[in-house]
């Protein structure tokens, strides 16, 4: 069975449940997906499944993925990925995946590409405190000292102002909130990473994963 879909963040909405209360949710257009290659571990040395999803002009595509589609027989997608599978079973090239493989409540993980936020200071990207805004104080949000300098070089891990966001995010533990085959819509509870519009990728979160 696979365990994994890809889709497009659409936004987020609030949705009250039959007991009244207000839910989050953010609704993600999932699906339908297309199996473009089964790999095995005889031929590739592991499992998986890789999949093509959102539809793009024929004309876009290069030489090289365009034959890719071509063997597999199906139509030209704009993204690939390849998705967890538990066992190859029946699984074929150009089978469709749908977002019918999740039901409500099922506890998911999402892979998606954090919002950029640019070149962030040391207060907005690690949260230091900062200093007083007052009494003559000139350094404020300024990152003060950077430590030893014997070395006359910046070490690695060293929380200093720098580019911030834009960085592959997994938010584990997310419950399923609804799913609606006919319009390839899933919502989950709660935030997931990624712009409006992103590309994500939904798994089935096991135990312990």
């Amino acid at each position: 069975m696979v365990n994994g879909i890809l889709g497009k963040k659409l936004g987020m909405t609030q949705i009250f449940d039959e007991t009244g209360r207000l839910v989050p949710v953010t609704v993600i257009e999932a699906g339908p997906c297309v199996v473009t290659q089964v790999k095995t571990a005889e031929k590739d040395g592991y499992d998986g499944v890789q999949v093509a999803f959102g539809d793009i002009k024929p004309s876009r595509v290069n030489k090289p993925l365009a034959g890719h589609f071509a063997k597999a027989k199906v139509e030209p997608k704009r993204y690939i990925r390849e998705v967890p599978i538990d066992e190859i079973g029946d699984v074929e090239v150009g089978q469709e995946i749908r977002v019918d493989i999740f039901d409500p409540g099922s506890v998911v993980k999402v892979t998606g590409i954090s919002k950029g936020k640019g070149f962030a200071g040391a207060v907005k990207r690690w949260h230091f405190h900062g200093a007083d805004m007052t009494h003559g104080s000139m350094i404020h949000r300024k990152p003060q000292s950077g430590g030893a300098t014997d070395a006359a070089r910046t070490f690695k891990g060293v929380k200093r102002p720098g580019h911030m966001g834009c960085r592959t995010v997994t938010q584990r533990g997310l419950t399923v909130y609804r799913v609606e085959p006919e319009r390839n819509l899933i919502l989950i509870e709660g935030s997931v990473p990624g712009a409006n519009g992103s590309l994500l990728m939904i798994r089935r979160q096991m135990v312990g994963g």
